[in-house]
């Protein structure tokens, strides 16, 4: 009886340990509801909202994680594409479904050519994926910069003058992105209960689920979960691992453009210089919100993790104001959150990994030492 109670508070201890992260946000988040006064028809409102504009950039991530790589930081590479696809929907006026789908046109060569050069440089950094895919986000940024500042309006056509600095080149500090904004979150929408839900727009990031959920299924998709599960055993058994390695970058920088524009169509603004800067990082976030690690990742823990993590950034600002008056340590509150809980989770896997390892090694030496004994 004792060995099932002890066996029991394992399982009970292993559950806390692995869902760390959305059982602490849980717990913020309940702790900040009452806090801020918001309803709950708000709330709800709010979070329908953050999920219909953010999922299918979470959603991206999840590939390379399937093929081992880690969390994508680079994916902002894929939201620079789509930024360079507004730009020039804009600049063309094109409006409506139309300009989304011309967005995505333009996006998708860039996103492709910038996920394979990120791909080609990660397969020379293997088991520091992550750390590498920032700084090349951080190089990418600076040559996006370059061609938006300097080479828009000089170098690249750019016949709207509201998009142009009055210098004569260079894209001015916010597009306005009015002839889209919510086309696709108003195109088909319902009312329940008073909240609007955009059914388009769940309907595309269903879309992306299903696609992820069949990828998952077909050749492409084992060879990169074998990939993801052990490198040499996957080239062993025939596959060509660092070619799957860069395609799964290339999938997933192609998502995030698509993404991004899906993203700025609920917002109706480009900010040219810096809407992209921490879309990877807060889309990160919420995914180990949900409950994700480094080496796995589900449809299940986007969902949980868009809901838990946005409903923390809304009812910081005003949970802060309401207990100590100073609406501003909200703010602080949730940029400290959302590093953090990117520490938290890296070192809550690294904790896991070693234990794990040392587990393995225990139970070798255990059935070698038994082994032995046997012989002798």
């Amino acid at each position: 009886m004792s060995i099932l109670k002890e066996t029991g508070g394992q399982k009970f201890l292993g559950i806390i340990q692995n869902n760390a992260v959305p059982i602490l946000f849980g717990i913020i988040v309940l702790i900040g509801i009452p806090l801020s006064g918001y309803s709950v028809g708000y709330l709800g409102q709010e979070i329908v909202v953050r999920i219909a504009r953010n999922s299918f950039l979470i959603i991206a991530l999840l590939i390379p994680i399937m093929a081992g790589m880690g969390l994508n930081f680079g994916m902002t590479l894929g939201a620079m594409a789509g930024q360079i696809g507004l730009i020039f929907m804009a600049d063309w006026g094109i409006v409506g479904i139309p300009g989304m789908i011309l967005a995505m046109i333009i996006s998708t060569p860039i996103s492709a050519f910038l996920g394979w050069m990120c791909g080609k440089i990660l397969n020379m950094a293997k088991g520091r994926e992550m750390v590498t895919s920032y700084i090349i986000g951080f190089f990418i940024n600076g040559v996006y910069q370059l061609i938006v500042l300097y080479g828009m309006g000089a170098v690249i056509p750019i016949k709207n003058p509201a998009l142009v600095l009055p210098r004569g080149y260079g894209i001015r500090n916010t597009v306005n992105l009015i002839t889209i904004r919510k086309t696709l979150d108003n195109l088909f929408a319902i009312k329940i209960f008073g909240i609007s839900i955009p059914i388009a727009t769940m309907l595309v990031i269903t879309i992306l689920c299903i696609f992820v959920i069949w990828f998952r299924k077909t050749k492409l998709g084992q060879d990169m979960r074998a990939v993801g599960q052990d490198m040499e055993v996957a080239r062993a058994a025939g596959i060509k691992v660092e070619h799957t390695r860069i395609v799964s970058i290339v999938i997933s920088t192609i998502l995030a453009g698509y993404g991004m524009i899906v993203y700025l169509q609920n917002i109706g603004t480009l900010n040219t210089y810096n809407s992209h800067m921490q879309i990877g990082m807060f889309s990160i976030a919420a995914l180990l919100v949900g409950g994700a690690t480094v080496n796995k990742a589900s449809i299940g823990n986007v969902f949980l993790g868009v809901s838990l993590f946005h409903l923390m950034f809304i009812v910081s600002p005003t949970a802060g104001k309401n207990l100590i008056g100073e609406a501003q340590l909200g703010e602080y509150f949730r940029v400290f959150v959302s590093y953090g809980v990117i520490t938290i989770a890296l070192v809550l896997y690294e904790v896991r990994r070693r234990r794990e390892k040392a587990r393995g090694g225990r139970l070798l030496a255990q059935e070698q030492a038994e082994n032995m004994e046997e012989n002798t």
